[in-house]
């Protein structure tokens, strides 16, 4: 059974090998990962004043973060300011041919792993950073035509982006958008349910339509609504803190619902402890409660261990024991 067989499988529950795998370096890795060239459309700022460094994006936003801490940051100026510059907007080329050049040929090249196309955000991902979070969510209230046509241009956007990666031969898309606090959604579930629901009707029937898988990633607590996350076509979980839900309770969830769990050990309540044996435990406990009867599980690593502040041998701790684990994915 090749990779790509088996990160279907576990996310189809289509009685797989093994769990899947996603980690870096020489260690075992399922995916072949795509993303939009955006070399012809773009070419990133960098610049730093004292301890802070500033840098753009293809929206036209403008990041900021201290030198030497995590990679990314926060927005320092976003691209629409007041909304008054809406109406002459103009969203990136992102749909273009020459976007998916590049995802074509990777993926033609492999055969082996499974293809995932990463897409730049979903609506609200997007759209938070193009007008600053604080601003937007005031936004949702107090703009909301405003709000509507923003979200319309960027969904008509991401659907003509989610078709050019089926074109391309991709297997499936992943995007990230957290919507969670510690303990709760960051907007009122209903809010989510009458602004953003019919966003991922679209997208996902967008990508289903295509047969494409859709695995969304999204940091804190989302329990409120992954049963709506679920019911709009989302396939795949990739949940960082899987311990902010409970593993027996979340793992509970996500076989009756039929949604895979796509996950390193818990980056916050787990990996940063340094504790062998707990590390160890852990990935063997998370492997036993999500692969289920028929799959339903992707292990990998975190991309920023430095910005959390582990250690790689932790990570490799956790590794070494999903990967002792592997083949309990499927228990008759």
């Amino acid at each position: 059974m090749t990779s790509r067989e088996i990160i279907k499988r576990n996310l189809e529950f289509r009685d797989p090998q093994r769990i899947g795998f996603n980690f870096t370096g020489e260690r075992l890795n399922d995916f072949c990962v795509a993303r939009l060239d955006l070399s012809k459309i773009f070419y990133q700022h960098r610049w730093v004043e004292g301890n802070v460094e500033y840098y753009d994006d293809v929206w036209g936003n403008i990041w900021f973060r201290m030198v030497h801490m995590s990679s990314r940051g926060e927005i320092y100026k976003p691209a629409l300011e007041n909304w008054s510059m809406l109406k002459d907007f103009k969203l990136p080329d992102l749909a273009g041919f020459e976007r998916f050049k590049r995802a074509k040929e990777v993926f033609a090249e492999d055969n082996v792993h499974y293809h995932l196309a990463a897409l730049p955000g979903f609506t609200f991902a997007i759209c938070r950073y193009l007008r600053k979070m604080e601003i937007y969510f005031q936004d949702l209230i107090l703009e909301r035509k405003n709000i509507d046509e923003l979200h319309e241009r960027v969904t008509s956007l991401l659907e003509k982006v989610i078709k050019g990666f089926a074109d391309a031969g991709a297997d499936g898309i992943f995007f990230a958008e957290d919507w969670g606090g510690e303990n709760r959604l960051l907007i009122n579930p209903q809010m989510w349910r009458d602004i953003f629901k019919p966003l991922y009707v679209r997208l996902c029937d967008t990508a289903h339509s295509a047969e494409l898988h859709v695995l969304m990633h999204s940091c804190g607590y989302n329990w409120d609504i992954l049963d709506d996350l679920a019911e709009v076509g989302v396939n795949c979980f990739q949940f960082d803190q899987p311990a902010v839900y409970h593993l027996e309770r979340l793992a509970e969830k996500l076989q009756n619902l039929k949604v895979c769990l796509y996950s390193p050990v818990d980056i916050q309540k787990v990996l940063p402890t340094g504790n062998r044996t707990f590390i160890i435990n852990e990935a063997q406990r998370m492997v036993r409660l999500f692969c289920g009867e028929h799959g339903g599980f992707i292990a990998k690593s975190y991309r920023d261990l430095k910005g959390i502040g582990v250690n790689p041998e932790w990570d490799q701790w956790a590794y070494e024991s999903f990967l002792k684990n592997k083949d309990l994915a499927v228990k008759k």
